[in-house]
């Protein structure tokens, strides 16, 4: 496992050269006259240098680990054999290695990434020449990637040394010995290899080399360059986040900056190259030929620009990842490379652009020197999308990529550092906003593929996806998704993974898509799509739903957009496109830099050790002086020393570091290097873990992690395919979900019944292609149907039309009745013109009759309405029936949605009647009627069950939100925590906006915008396990505790959650924060685990206060009142001191022992000194005089109860959420208490299933949430 242990900056240094022979040939034939021109001599390898360089055989143990940053595998740091080397004088009398017959690879022992073999031809791409006059240093960079994908980087010097032979033996052209020696230069390449991309540092660190290097005599080159090796193994790699690290290389101070997650490699290179080479549409091309994977060549005269501009393209396309051949760099031994026939991205000199284009067909030109895009042949690059193009254009607009510019203000500087310090913070700026900005393109260009995921199947509807696409673009995203790199696009996308991607495109949603999402219903283009006038959609949306919602922010922000992140769009946007907010940013954060102390003598090992030690030492002064709300900070501390405390030897420190990882931020805990770590312990240190309870924990998770990601395989990602056989109930499911008709299950049982009615319950797979064409054929003429100005005016911005039935003879005249999702309206014919038929919530009466037409009586439908006299008539002929079914089925839909104040109903309703119009178009027989009144589930629900909900209910209900939407089934809201915003922080757009976290089962929160109570994070992965509680600490925290005994923290703002508490033993079951008697005491909050275990926390350092148990049944939540803990167990409540010594304890009245029954929440109401107690199954209330806890001085009866769920107290009141049985159908239901008069004011019934949590919204709204045959919330108003 020692393979794990990070390595340093170094992998290794190589140096290339001619060899001596070679050149004192080539010597005697100039002084001989025999060579004109000086020819191109073979590069050879002349030295290798890898760690480990310092190494002591009892140091070791069985594990084989080192005390150095290496990958802990005993390397020599040079040629195993040395040969007789040949002595050559210098012009300072040095001199020269000969190693020309010790070049062979298989004499060194070096990185196995490495191929040395070709390493010379990359190192003088140009061939290697000696010249008779010295040339200029020159830089360029190399990219190594073996045959999993992993690369290594290069940067390569290459700078020139005079070289004069003696004269013995050595005669002119005449024969004679020559007065005046000759003088030739001979260049020598030294490449620094890295693992990591640090391509300005790693030229920084060579160029102070070389200061030295030109100095010092031939006979030490050897030493030199492997001590300078040796000094960059010793440097540490910064973790992800804030924290660079930086060294002194005289004359220079190098910085190494940090990724900026653990995504993405560190941007330790210009970005802004290519964009000086490139005008804007020229960048467009080559993004889009990289994403299409084609067959790329850049051209320069500069070896330097070819990496270092091919680099920058694979940070523009992030997320996605280059999964081809990557070569920037080609020598022209290698062009042959070129005839690959897949895709790759390749490099190489401009003078071979002529000649690769004439005879390699099918590629994409670059030539950087000139800023143009060519292609070859039968090569041809799509269009991208003309939204996200535009886009684009206009960001780069504000980009100020000038550096002379920002100059102009700026005085004069003598201090270099200062210089360079200066431009560094200019280049990270301008790098961040870079990034930003071509993030924003590939948002934009893939934020629908999101809309066609089935999470459940891991099925990608690619066919959907391109319907969903403007024509024009449909070519380039047909190209795009047969690429390897978007399939691993789409495996991350439906392992639902936070990247910087998912992050931006949620941020970046308008609220028109928000609600959009809240629906189930199939997509059609909205009025808004149809007229293209985007003059503030989201205004005229979130104002008419805003009305009807309770709204918990100001009412100014209804005539606004309710949230500052939606989109500005332009008139060629739908609602899907792109942002054109030239202000958005995802945040970042200062960086802070942590100082290497100077490097002791690199070769001997105590100075090594030494080293070491003087590093964890002045780690542990600076961990020690950060503020532990710096949290991110100071994980990093713990990072770099847990990092380097391995590398010294020091494991079980190192696994102490790693560990303080769970409180301060696991996004970067390092697995890998933590499996090592604990792989790797000898016996005696295992015994010393073991015997420490937070190293234990962490091993005993790091094992099970480990176990989990072997049996993992990350996800495969299907496309969507019709069946070819018979399909049974379960397999129908499964297809019906896939194609991403509809997801619930209900809706798909009942539309199997349809497809099989009269038959085997199996549906024929013919059946199947037949109402899927069906069902597609009819979403495709939706998308055509083109409305006239004059009738959208008359429309809802976001209605959309549906239905379409063929042209009729009506009541209004001859025209085409339409449906959308809250009216019929009649489409006249000759000049098109708008006639409403009926709102369905209007609808009194719809029925069948007949018309007389000559001697035949056709069918018609009639609607009665309360708003007109007269009933519309329509001679829909044999679209009678269906109409018939449909529009009942929307009006049964219209009524409950009103009587459960729960909109989710009419998208029920619409979603049966499309079905019901495929199931009769699919098989068109005399059956298909009856069949499709199978999906008539409203309409028969209106017949069978009546709909009225009680008055009391109907006047206290305000709305109903479903988190469970894009779930195939309800699931269990077992908990739920409102938090409140602060409006002046959602007004800048930094997430600061009320919001509602809905715990569900297996782990996953939603969250919703508590303004407009849209879905702002549909799923959110907390652990695996049950959610048992949420607290909300402070703005930064939110903690979560959980059945696998683990406390979560998020952050609410950016909705990371990179924090854990494992300290508990059991499940965690309550949380609580007590309040600061002044602003200067710490904040404390209180934990409760099952088993009895209570823990007292520092919230600003996340560390233990105290802890105590207590001896009771299950203890199942806590509070804190005045200074006391009330803990309620199932047995008992308790009193209990902050120390932990029981104060007093209320056992079960006498009468509920020895039932089933048990405390299941309490009350305390100070003010009163009374206690509220509940029990499950048991239908009353206890109420308790605190200073006589004998016995309830008072029981409240609940009717209709079977047992109490839990409690909260809102103003003088005590909401009561209980489960309950009616008809043999379990329901849930709501007692609201008065406190002063001991009785139930209302009984307040809207779940179909028992209550599992309640919480209250600034006392203005309680939210209830029920269990899973329910799954929703339901918010009631608080009088």
């Amino acid at each position: 496992m020692a393979v794990n242990i990070p390595s340093g900056l170094l992998e290794a240094c190589v140096v290339v050269g001619a060899s001596t022979e070679n050149l004192k040939e080539l010597y005697q034939a100039q002084l001989q006259g025999k060579e004109k021109e000086h020819p191109l001599l073979e590069a050879e390898v002349l030295q290798v240098h890898a760690p480990p360089f310092v190494f002591r055989e009892s140091q070791t143990d069985g594990h084989g680990h080192a005390p150095a940053f290496s990958r802990g595998q005993r390397r020599r740091s040079f040629l195993k054999k040395k040969r007789e080397r040949a002595a050559v004088s210098s012009s300072n009398g040095t001199k020269t290695i000969d190693s020309s017959s010790t070049s062979s690879a298989d004499d060194l022992s070096v990185p196995k990434n490495i191929d040395l073999i070709a390493l010379p031809q990359l190192c003088f791409p140009g061939g290697l020449v000696v010249a008779t006059e010295s040339q200029e240093d020159s830089y360029h960079f190399l990219v190594f990637t073996d045959v999993f994908g992993n690369q290594t980087h290069g940067v390569v010097v290459q700078y020139y040394k005079s070289l004069q032979f003696s004269l013995d033996g050595m005669t002119s052209q005449n024969g004679h010995r020559s007065s005046k020696p000759l003088r030739l230069y001979t260049a020598y390449s030294i490449c620094v290899i890295s693992k990591y991309p640090y391509y300005n540092a790693l030229r920084d660190c060579l160029s102070s080399f070389l200061v030295q290097l030109k100095t010092c005599r031939m006979v030490d080159f050897e030493e030199q360059v492997k001590e300078f090796s040796a000094k960059l193994a010793l440097v540490p790699i910064p973790p992800p986040g804030q924290l660079q690290v930086a060294f002194n290389l005289k004359p220079l101070e190098i910085v190494l900056p940090p990724r900026e997650d653990m995504d993405r490699p560190a941007v330790d290179l210009d970005l802004h190259l290519p964009f000086l080479c490139f005008r804007p549409e020229q960048i467009l091309q080559v993004i889009c030929s990289i994403l299409t994977e084609q067959r790329v060549v850049l051209f320069s005269s500069d070896w330097a620009r070819l990496t270092l501009v091919a680099e920058c393209f694979m940070f523009f396309i992030h997320p996605l990842h280059w999964q081809h051949p990557f070569v920037p760099v080609l020598s022209r031994q290698m062009l042959d490379f070129l005839m690959a026939p897949t895709a790759y991205l390749m490099g190489c000199h401009l003078h071979h652009l002529e000649e690769v284009a004439s005879e390699t067909e099918d590629l994409i030109l670059v030539d950087i020197d000139d800023g143009t895009v060519s292609s070859s042949c039968d090569a041809d690059l799509p269009e991208m999308p003309l939204i996200a193009v535009e886009c684009f254009k206009r960001r780069v607009e504000g980009l100020h990529i000038h550096y002379d510019l920002e100059l102009c203000r700026q005085g004069s500087s003598s201090d270099l550092s200062d210089l360079r310090v200066r431009r560094r913070q200019w280049q990270r700026k301008l790098n961040s906003e870079i990034l930003n900005v071509t993030l924003e393109l590939i948002v934009n260009i893939f934020r629908g593929v999101h809309d066609h995921l089935n999470f459940e199947h891991r099925v990608f509807n690619s066919e959907e996806f391109l319907r969903a696409q403007e024509p024009a673009d449909q070519m380039f995203y047909q190209k795009v998704l047969d690429t390897h790199m978007f399939h691993s696009f789409l495996r991350e996308r439906l392992n639902r993974k936070m990247d910087a991607f998912t992050r931006m495109e949620i941020n970046t949603r308008s609220e028109a898509y928000r609600m959009r999402t809240m629906s189930d219903a199939p997509r059609r283009p909205t009025t808004q799509e149809m007229a293209r006038k985007y003059t503030g959609p989201e205004n005229r949306l979130s104002k008419r739903l805003g009305m009807s919602l309770p709204n918990l922010v100001e009412e100014r922000s209804l005539n606004g957009p309710v949230r500052q992140l939606s989109l500005m769009k332009s008139p060629l946007q739908s609602d899907k496109g792109a942002t054109y907010r030239p202000g958005f940013k995802l945040p970042s954060k200062p960086f802070k830099t942590f100082k290497l102390p100077d490097f002791p003598p690199p070769l001997a090992f105590h100075y090594v050790q030494n080293y070491y030690m003087d590093l964890i030492n002045h780690l542990s002064k600076v961990i020690t002086s950060v503020s532990p709300e710096d949290s991110s900070l100071l994980a990093r501390y713990y990072y770099l020393r847990g990092l380097v405390n391995s590398v010294a030897g020091k494991r079980l420190d190192a696994l102490t570091d790693l560990q303080n990882l769970y409180r301060t931020d696991t996004d970067i805990f390092p697995v890998e290097l933590v499996t090592a770590l604990v792989d790797s312990l000898q016996t005696s240190e295992r015994a010393l873990a073991d015997r420490r309870p937070d190293l234990k924990r962490l091993i005993s998770r790091v094992k099970k992690s480990s176990e989990q990601a072997r049996l993992e395989d990350g996800g495969s990602v299907k496309k969507f395919e019709l069946p070819r056989t018979h399909m049974l109930v379960e397999d129908f499911v499964r297809r019906v979900q896939e194609s991403g008709i509809v997801k619930d299950l209900g809706t798909i049982t009942r539309l199997f019944d349809a497809l099989t009615v009269g038959q085997q319950k199996q549906v024929d797979p013919e059946v199947f292609r037949f109402f899927y064409t069906i069902w597609k054929e009819t979403e495709a003429e939706a998308q055509d149907v083109d409305l006239p100005t004059s009738v959208l005016e008359h429309l809802e911005a976001n209605e959309c039309v549906y239905k379409l039935s063929s042209s009729v003879k009506t009541s209004h005249g001859v025209g085409k009745i339409a449906m959308t999702q809250r009216r019929l309206f009649l489409l006249t014919e000759g000049r098109p013109g708008y006639v409403e038929v009926a709102k369905f919530r209007d609808i009194e009466e719809v029925k069948i009759s007949s018309a007389p037409f000559l001697l035949l009586r056709i069918p018609s439908l009639k609607i009665k309405t309360s708003r007109r006299k007269e009933t519309f008539e329509a001679n829909l002929k044999s679209e009678c029936d269906l109409w018939h079914l449909m529009i009942k089925e929307m009006w049964a839909g219209r009524k409950m949605a009103d009587e459960h104040k729960d909109p989710q109903y009419v998208q029920q309703a619409l979603t049966n009647a499309l079905l019901m119009d495929a199931v009769v178009g699919c098989l068109q027989s005399q059956k298909a009627i009856y069949a499709a009144s199978k999906l008539a589930y409203f309409d028969r629900m209106k017949r069978e069950v009546p709909m009225m909900v009680p008055k009391t209910t109907s006047e206290t209900l305000k709305h109903k939100i479903n988190p469970c939407l894009n779930l195939p089934s309800p699931q269990p809201v077992d908990i739920l925590l409102y938090t409140p915003g602060q409006l002046g922080e959602a007004d800048s757009g930094s997430g600061g906006y009320p919001k509602l976290w809905c715990a569900l089962s297996g782990g996953k929160v939603v969250v919703f915008d508590a303004a407009s109570w849209s879905m702002q994070q549909n799923c959110l992965q907390v652990g695996t396990s049950r959610l048992n509680c949420m607290l909300g600490v402070d703005h930064q925290q939110l903690w979560i505790g959980s059945q696998d005994s683990v406390i979560y923290i998020i952050n609410p703002y950016s909705m990371a959650c990179n924090k854990q508490l494992t300290e508990h033993r059991g499940e965690v079951t309550g949380l609580a924060l007590e309040d600061r008697p002044d602003k200067y005491s710490p904040l404390v909050a209180y934990s409760c685990s099952a088993e009895g275990t209570v823990i007292m926390w520092d919230v600003a350092t996340l560390q233990v206060k105290r802890h105590f148990r207590l001896s009771c049944d299950k203890l199942q939540s806590l509070q804190i009142h005045s200074g006391r803990l009330w803990c309620c167990a199932q047995d008992c409540v308790m009193e209990v001191r902050r120390n932990g010594t029981l104060h007093r304890k209320i056992a079960l009245p006498d009468h509920l022992r020895g039932s089933s029954s048990f405390y299941s929440s309490f009350v305390v109401f100070n003010e009163r000194d009374l206690l509220w107690t509940g029990c499950a199954n048991a239908g009353e209330l206890c109420v308790w005089h605190l200073s006589d806890l004998r016995k309830p001085f008072q029981r409240i009866q609940l009717p209709d109860c079977a047992g109490v769920t839990c409690m909260i107290r809102v103003k003088n009141q005590i909401w009561v959420g209980c489960h309950g049985h009616s008809m043999y159908k379990a329901h849930g239901k709501i007692y609201v208490v008065d406190t002063d008069r001991h009785l139930v004011e209302k009984e307040l019934v809207a779940h179909s299933d028992s209550i599992q949590t309640l919480c209250s919204a600034e006392d203005r709204y309680i939210l209830s949430g029920a269990a899973g045959q329910d799954g929703k919330i339901a918010i009631w108003k608080v009088e």
